[in-house]
């Protein structure tokens, strides 16, 4: 019961975290985003605005096939993908020198999928 409650906060907050990063990098111009973090200015756009609707399935994956029941298997699975990108983002922003300012934020967001990952397998292997 307290780790099925624990597991849904992990579930929205992740997905309020990517659906907003998602958002950011589909909805905003590059110049307005560049404010936050430089390096969208520094990629080409279509990888920036793909990375928005992998954050944006991310978030909408590890929240709704459990909520409405529907295929709830694929809960797990993104958040293995969840994981999988803030693996990418970790290895993308030390080949940039930006650790530091990234890795704190990177390192929660990975634990917090893995532990999701980990709580809703059994979806899976039911």
């Amino acid at each position: 019961m307290i780790l099925n409650i624990v597991l849904w906060i992990a579930q929205v907050a992740l997905a309020a975290m990517f659906a907003y990063a998602g958002y950011l990098k589909v909805a905003k111009p590059i110049p307005e985003i560049v404010k936050m973090f430089p390096w969208p200015g520094e990629v080409p756009l279509w990888l920036v605005r793909v990375i928005g609707i992998v954050d944006i399935a991310g978030a909408l994956g590890v929240v709704l096939p459990q909520l409405t029941g529907v295929m709830p298997w694929l809960t797990p699975l993104a958040a293995l993908g969840l994981v999988v990108l803030q693996a990418a983002a970790i290895v993308f922003h030390a080949m940039r020198g930006e650790t530091r300012q990234t890795i704190v934020l990177n390192l929660v967001l990975v634990i917090a999928s893995a532990f999701v990952l980990w709580g809703r397998w059994d979806l899976v292997t039911a």
